[in-house]
Formats: structure tokens, sequence, C-alpha cells
């Protein structure tokens, strides 16, 4: 176990630059990866004491889908407990003690405050990662992330390894949030929470109508978050890293995935649990949302959503657009300006916008990104479609999709789960 990352680095590890240009931080753990290794964990921990053991417990605890346990060589655990004032590092000294056969690594640093943020430790941890994949030199090595207050479930690692062999690039898995902490909630923030997270699988359900992805295919999932997402490690350099934001570094990382055309799988099999604390230890994550309910709550307000006709506009304006790429792509522009001028004013973007944007991006993924980032600059979008009560959305979407499932069957989706 690594417990001092300022100790000397061995002569038998290759230097940063040897490895790849793109990251050249110092190398923070000396022991080298076992050979049979397939998947580098990385854990950011702060001040998580009070659930740091379980989370390290079920990380050892991993079997197959049949049950028997899957070798701890075939994987290691790497914890960076950053500016702990708790016993975060201790905890994860004795366990690793106490469980000599699994690979388990301890990076404990005091961060000046401008890196103390989880965005900030998750691209350290991340990069660490991917300089032990290269050093195994396997080209599927694999680069999955969690959390310090999350439990991964039994099959975590075993789920990951089958989306990946059935030619997944990255995979978010499904994170639920712990059942006593959600009962806790006051009625009123818990039934916004549900309602919130239906929202989101009902857009995704209408998606699959609409502009089905044919790689991830239903039943799906619409999260990719830190507690719960993992990627090959040569996906990793491909997209640059680890986009260096505070926070919101994992919406960003599944943003570029898009951009650049990885086969991004949205998986129920791999399933974690994690806090549904209200004070969390980043902003703009679950707990700044479930903290935004609760004051909702207070003042007896409803939460706003776009409304189910604007979703399917959007959709359907998305997989015309694709289709517009892929003539765009044959080289077959001047016919199909009409049809571009028509995309502009479904998108509520200005027709040399969306020229510009067609010439400069790479793939459609890139293309879709850079439209919403218009849209949500401009605002006509916004003006156009407005907001209502989630509620209201919700019934929307619904009946949007009984209707279109008249018309064309698809693949059931599994039962939401909160």
């Amino acid at each position: 176990m690594q417990s001092n990352c300022r100790e000397a680095i061995p002569d038998f590890w290759p230097s940063a630059s040897a490895l790849t240009p793109v990251f050249s931080a110092p190398i923070l753990i000396r022991k080298p990866p076992l050979p049979q290794s397939l998947v580098s964990v990385v854990v950011p921990v702060r001040d998580e004491a009070a659930t740091l053991d379980e989370t390290l417990a079920a990380l050892v605890d991993q079997v197959d889908f049949e049950g028997r346990p899957i070798p701890p060589s075939h994987y290691e655990v790497i914890v960076f407990t950053n500016n702990c004032v708790d016993e975060s590092a201790a905890i994860v000294r004795q366990f690793a003690r106490q469980h000599p056969e699994h690979q388990i690594h301890l990076i404990d640093q005091t961060l000046p405050p401008e890196e103390a943020c989880i965005g900030r430790v998750r691209q350290i941890l991340m990069d660490e990662a991917y300089r032990r994949r290269c050093w195994v030199a396997q080209p599927q090595g694999i680069i999955a992330s969690t959390d310090g207050d999350s439990r991964v479930d039994r099959q975590w690692i075993a789920a990951m390894l089958h989306e990946f062999e059935r030619g997944a690039d990255a995979v978010g898995g499904r994170t639920v949030t712990q059942r006593a902490q959600r009962n806790a909630l006051d009625a009123r923030t818990r039934a916004t929470y549900l309602r919130f997270v239906g929202y989101r699988y009902l857009i995704k359900q209408l998606e699959d109508c609409l502009d089905p992805d044919p790689f991830d295919c239903p039943p799906r999932h619409y999260q990719f978050f830190g507690a719960n997402f993992a990627l090959t490690h040569e996906m990793y350099a491909l997209v640059g890293g680890l986009p260096p934001l505070p926070t919101g570094e994992d919406v960003a990382l599944h943003q570029a995935l898009l951009a650049f055309g990885a086969k991004v799988r949205h998986s129920f099999l791999m399933k974690v649990t994690t806090s549904a604390r209200q004070q969390g230890r980043a902003s703009l994550g679950l707990a700044d949302r479930l903290a935004q309910f609760q004051q909702l709550s207070q003042h007896q307000q409803v939460f706003l959503v776009e409304p189910g006709a604007a979703v399917e506009a959007k959709l359907r304006a998305r997989r015309d657009l694709r289709r517009y790429w892929r003539h765009y792509s044959a080289d077959q522009p001047a016919l199909l300006r009409p049809t571009l001028a028509s995309l502009a004013t479904r998108l509520a973007v200005p027709i040399t916008m969306l020229q510009q944007a067609m010439e400069q991006s790479s793939s459609p993924g890139e293309l879709y990104q850079q439209i919403e980032q218009h849209q949500q600059a401009a605002g006509l979008w916004q003006e156009q479609w407005g907001t209502v009560a989630i509620d209201k959305a919700i019934a929307d979407l619904r009946l949007r999709l009984y209707r279109l499932r008249q018309q064309t069957p698809i693949a059931t989706s599994l039962p939401l789960l909160p």
C-alpha cells in the first residue's frame, strides 16, 4: 500500500512522458500493477470516515455472475484522501493491512485550496490509473470510478467487464440512493426527487422511439455519474483525459465521449448505492439537487422542467440532423441547403451558426453539443417552449410514449428504481 506519495519513484517505472504526452504529472504510486490486472478502480475521499469501511468492503467482495469470487489480482483500488480532517486515511491503511491479498493503494495529500475539489482529485486519480494501465500494456485496460460515500454492487466489476466485452468504450452504471436516507427526506422533497428520476427515464424512452442509439439499446438509463462509471484507458486518452473542472467533471467527460463518437453504454447491470445527503462534498452534485428540492418543498413550489412537446421536438430535430450529417459527410451539402434551413428554424439557431457547426464538427455528437450550447446561450429555444411543472411534463411524456409505441413497439425498459 502506498502511504506517502512524496517518496522517490523507483528506476523500473517509465517516465510519464514515455507513456503519453497528455498526462505529465508525477507518478504517485511506486508499486507497479500486477500483470494480470484488468481494472484500476479510483475512489476520491474527503472526510468519509463514516462510510469508508463499507465502501472498501464492497470493493473487495466482488463475484462474477455465477457467484464465484473475482480474483483479487484482476483489479486494484486506488484511494485518494485529500485534505481530510478525520480518520479516512487511517481507515484505508488499516483496511489494506486486513486484506493483504487485495491491491489497495492510498494517496494521501493536502492540496492547495484551488485544487482541493472533486474534479481535480478525480482527474489526478484517473491520470494515475491511466499510467498504470499503460504500464500493464493491455489493449482494453479499464479505469473505473466510484466515491467514498458509495457502495458498489457485488457484481459491479463483472458487469462492467461484460459491457466492455460487448464492445463498449465507456459504461455509465445505475446509481441509486440509500433507502434509509431517502426515506428520511420530507415527503415533498422525496416525491420531487422520484419525479425527477422518472422524468429523466421517460426522456430516454422517448429517445429510444424517436432517435435510438444503435449501440446503447434499451433497457438503459440516463446516468453517467462519478460514483459509477468506467471507460477503457485508450478512450480516456483519446478524449484528452478528464476535463479540468472543479465540479461536474463526470458530466463533462460524458459529453466529451459523446462528442468523440464513443460507444457509451448506460447499463442497469452495473449498480452502485450512494448517499442521499443534502450537504455534499461537491457543488452541482446529487446533494445540491436534493437541497434544491427541499428548498422548493419548504416554499411549497413546484419543480419546473422542459415540457414534453419540447422534448419530442428536440429529439425529432436531432434525428433529422443526424440524417443530414450522413449526407453532408458524403459531400452532398448543396443538395441539402433547404433542409438545413428548416433544421435551423426547428432548433432555434441561426442557419449561419448551424452551417459553421457542420463544418467544424467531427461527429454528430459534437455537432449537437455545439447547437445545445448556442441554444442555452441565446435562450431562443427556452423562450419558444418555456417550462412546466414536472408532474404535468411526466403525464405528457407518458401519453406521447403510449402513442408512439402504438405505432412502433420497442423493447420494454426495466421498472423505474429510485
